[in-house]
């Protein structure tokens, strides 16, 4: 395995039991993930399934909202949920500092208070 890989969030280096191990959860619990179709680890030439770190991350995620006892579906609606609001966040914080830049391109140097008029 090359050395770029060991940071490759997305590559599949750790097999079903060792996933399972490090996750403190049975085999069956990782491949229910894949059969709902919520997790979808790679399979080596054996057939074996292979998961990322990414999908570890997942799937602790999963597992820590089904031990509070939601449904899978459930859990897997709220990680997607999360997941698209740190993105909505992250953009809007990213448009938030490209107008912050223009406008102090704008008025040379001088601060603008973008307050909505008054009603």
């Amino acid at each position: 395995m090359g050395v770029g890989r060991l940071d490759d969030e997305d590559y599949p280096a750790v097999a079903m039991g060792q996933a399972a191990e490090l996750l403190d959860v049975q085999p069956a619990f990782l491949r229910s993930l894949d059969a709902a179709g919520v997790l979808k680890p790679q399979r080596s030439g054996g057939g074996h399934r292979r998961y990322s770190r990414r999908q570890l991350v997942l799937a602790a995620r999963l597992r820590a909202l089904f031990d509070e006892g939601l449904t899978l579906d459930a859990a897997a609606r709220i990680v997607e949920l999360q997941d698209g609001l740190d993105t909505a966040r992250e953009r809007i914080a990213e448009l938030e500092q490209q107008l912050a830049r223009m406008d102090h391109r704008q008025d040379g140097g001088d601060v603008v208070d973008r307050a909505p008029p008054a009603e």
